[in-house]
């Protein structure tokens, strides 16, 4: 059951690339493309402060589903103000490859790329994550 959004969300969508390989690894694991999607949560952690967490899952209850490119992006409540409007896109270079997740509400990351920060008055709310 999706949970209605209080706010103009702006979603998360695939690019092309992003949305052919998460097509791939749903296909390869024998899921169904009308029930499982990306999970895109938010943790506290790393360096930054932040760290996200995709992963294949099902939908739960209380999530907020977005639809792009014919696949289902799953986002949890308390994630969803931190990784709205954000692209999920990947990558494939000579430091290795996997999905990135471009962030507009970023307002620095780490050196490494595994966290971030996003504005100081919205890093108390998650900081119970």
């Amino acid at each position: 059951m999706s949970v209605e959004i209080t706010f103009q969300a702006k979603g998360v969508t695939f690019t092309d690339l992003g949305a052919d390989k998460v097509r791939e690894f749903l296909t390869a694991q024998g899921a169904d493309v009308q029930v499982a999607g990306l999970r895109v949560g938010v943790k506290g952690g790393g360096c930054s402060g932040f760290q996200y967490q995709l992963a294949f899952d099902e939908e739960r209850d209380g999530d907020v589903v977005f639809e792009d490119h014919g696949l289902r992006l799953l986002v949890d409540p308390q994630s969803l103000s931190y990784v709205d409007g954000s692209q999920i896109d990947y990558v494939d270079s000579l430091t290795g490859a996997g999905f990135q997740v471009v962030n507009p509400n970023v307002v620095a990351a780490c050196g490494c790329g595994s966290s971030f920060r996003v504005k100081d008055e919205e890093a108390d709310a998650v900081s119970a994550l």
